[in-house]
């Protein structure tokens, strides 16, 4: 399918990045995160970096208008000419909605993982500060306790992967981006993926939906 635009949900540890990857490199489509882009008009100061930044040095949250310009801003880009990838937007049905007046998304993919897994997923997490292999205490655990395998450094696990922070953010995406299922399958573009299957599974699966 050409010109294919998409939406990727799921909650914190779903999967989202790894299988964006994939959609990303089979569709050859860019994979357009937010939170990135929003980096990068800070850092380049741009007129949105700056008042997203003052914003965000006084703890505040961002209105869904700046988040929309800058979705706005960079669909309009060569590289969307042929598709996009959303990942981490919409957060809100508000914003749903008003992305829909932007443009027409043809798909939203939906990895269901259950809150038991997200949270081994999230709270297993560990990186070595060295070399940057990953590792899961659960799933992928190092050969020797905390310790990595290619370079003996003791692993580090990040502050927020703890399973009161973890339950708060599940309880914010359940409240906020879990409605968005019930409008995108009243539309009838709606997928929703097992998430628990294999990485490979859950790839061939949302590739079959989507082609």
């Amino acid at each position: 399918m050409s010109n294919l635009k998409l939406i990727l949900l799921g909650a914190p540890g779903a999967g989202k990045g790894t299988q964006a990857n994939f959609i990303k490199e089979k569709f050859n489509i860019p994979h357009i995160s937010t939170g990135d882009i929003l980096r990068a008009e800070v850092k380049n100061e741009s007129e949105l970096g700056k008042m997203a930044k003052e914003i965000m040095d006084k703890g505040g949250l961002l209105s869904d208008n700046i988040i929309l310009e800058i979705v706005k801003k960079r669909i309009s880009e060569k590289d969307c000419e042929s598709g996009f990838l959303f990942d981490g937007f919409p957060r809100t049905q508000n914003q749903a909605i008003e992305l829909d007046k932007i443009t027409q998304i043809d798909k939203v993919v939906y990895l269901k993982v259950e809150d038991e897994m997200l949270i081994k997923r999230l709270t297993g997490r560990r990186k070595c500060p060295k070399c940057g292999r990953d590792y899961n205490v659960y799933f992928n655990p190092p050969k020797q306790e905390n310790h990595c395998d290619d370079d003996n450094e003791i692993l580090e696990q990040r502050a927020d992967d703890n399973v009161d922070t973890i339950k708060n953010r599940l309880s914010e995406f359940y409240k906020l981006t879990a409605v968005l299922k019930d409008y995108y399958a009243d539309k009838g573009i709606f997928i929703e993926i097992n998430g628990q299957d294999s990485v490979e599974n859950i790839k061939d699966n949302i590739i079959e939906k989507l082609s």
